[in-house]
């Protein structure tokens, strides 16, 4: 049996990847997990008690379990949730990774500022760009605590030296016009990955939930193809 860990980002859900990871359930012979981190879901502000420590355990625990369950084991990280898949495919026997619009440096300020004045056409007109998910924006940043964000910190500081360990075949997906994580983060971890078969997919029309974009098909048709092919 195919064990394939899918992890959420920062302040979101199982719902950040839920379309990659359908996509895969359906696939025969396919294990498919997605867990949510602590504090994270619907109530944000059960973030001010959950720390970066969690965040780890909760992973590990989870490919630990697939461990026992398959053969062979895939990891799928969002976000943060790439940061922390990078982490697992260093620490763990995994087989292939995959890493979407995943966090090593964050916000690009330039595309961040045009969501933002997208935000604010789309309360003084309301229209809006398709795509924007503008008001889900909103609400994380009006919801988020503080001292989450600090955790959050902490992680990616951790974490970020084990994308240097990983040597499995990873393939890293980035929307060029990602709003928070830039470009230079994709091509970071693919310069400082050691795998022999790495790959640097840039989706041109995708932002920063990249799995409910435009580009949403051609995101789950290169991950399958990555992760089916030998």
């Amino acid at each position: 049996m195919i064990g394939c860990l899918c992890i959420h980002g920062f302040t979101g859900d199982p719902w950040e990847v839920e379309p990659v990871s359908n996509a895969l359930s359906e696939l025969e012979g396919w294990l498919v997990y997605t867990p949510l981190l602590p504090g994270h879901g619907e109530d944000l502000t059960k973030l001010k008690s959950a720390s970066y420590e969690e965040w780890v355990l909760t992973v590990e625990v989870a490919i630990e379990e697939l461990e026992k369950r398959c053969e062979t084991l895939y990891v799928i990280g969002f976000s943060m949730g790439g940061m922390l898949a990078s982490y697992i495919a260093a620490r763990y026997p995994i087989h292939k990774l995959v890493l979407l619009n995943a966090a090593a440096h964050y916000l690009n300020p330039k595309q961040f500022l045009k969501d933002m004045f997208g935000a604010i056409r789309y309360h003084l007109t309301g229209s809006q760009e398709e795509d924007q998910l503008i008001e889900l924006y909103e609400q994380k940043f009006r919801e988020t605590p503080f001292a989450a964000v600090g955790q959050f910190l902490q992680l990616i500081q951790k974490t970020k030296p084990y994308a240097s360990k990983v040597n499995v075949p990873t393939l890293i997906i980035q929307g060029e016009l990602d709003g928070l994580v830039p470009l230079k983060s994709a091509y970071h971890l693919y310069d400082v990955i050691e795998s022999e078969r790495k790959e640097l997919k840039v989706m041109k029309r995708s932002r920063h939930m990249i799995c409910h974009g435009f580009e949403t098909d051609k995101v789950i048709e290169e991950i399958k193809i990555f992760l089916i092919s030998d």
